[in-house]
């Protein structure tokens, strides 16, 4: 099958194609892991996979192209992990706990794939010189948050959020979660559920009625 034929869309991809396309991420985000954004060739991660260049050819245009689906697959594990365990709460004050909490368990069990999405999601860049995933990814991670703090209101558990001040507070969450990320970088032996906890107690004063 030439390049020119091959299937793009997912549905439309063997099991076989589905495969080597996750081997061939898997492999990427280790490189990036390890010697950072900047380094990263697509022959050091064909070597890693145990393949020629050609077949990350066959599967991605360019290297671009194939370190862009480390942030978006980051989003989609990171999506269906989290999502869960909030819709199973019936409090707003719960689903802000365990939105902490599932943050710190899954930033712990999936560290290679965080250290990779903040080398790409820091250095990628638009051809004008934007960083790509600069506005679309903080609006799509703020959004739970919101909706958390708005219905903490709702219900008259948390206590009264403008608009812009619900948006500070959710901003102040998210930091405080994507600041630790950066901490564990440096410092792989934190006690991250130590850290969880101390966000937990933190937010659960600061948003209360």
């Amino acid at each position: 099958m030439s390049k020119k034929n091959k299937p793009t869309n997912q549905k439309e991809m063997s099991f076989i194609e589905k495969a080597r396309r996750t081997q061939i991420v898997e492999c990427a985000i280790e490189t990036i892991a390890e010697v950072g954004y900047a380094q990263a060739s697509l022959g050091q991660i064909a070597k890693r996979a145990n393949i020629s260049k050609g077949v990350i050819s066959y599967h991605f245009s360019n290297k671009e192209e194939l370190l862009e689906q480390i942030p978006i697959e980051y989003y989609l594990a990171w999506q269906a992990y989290v999502a869960p365990r909030i819709e199973a709460q019936t409090s707003p004050k719960d689903m802000l706990r365990v939105y902490i909490e599932s943050n710190f368990a899954f930033i712990d069990e999936n560290r290679q794939h965080v250290f990779a999405v903040i080398e790409v999601v820091s250095n990628k860049r638009t051809d004008d010189g934007k960083l790509q995933f600069a506005a679309g990814h903080d609006e799509a991670i703020l959004l739970p948050i919101e909706n958390i703090l708005t219905l903490g209101m709702q219900e008259g558990v948390f206590r009264e959020f403008t608009r812009s001040s619900a948006r500070v507070m959710a901003l102040t969450i998210r930091h405080a979660i994507d600041g630790f990320t950066l901490e564990l970088v440096r410092k792989p032996h934190l006690d991250v559920q130590e850290y969880a906890r101390e966000l937990v107690t933190l937010f659960d004063k600061s948003t209360k009625k």
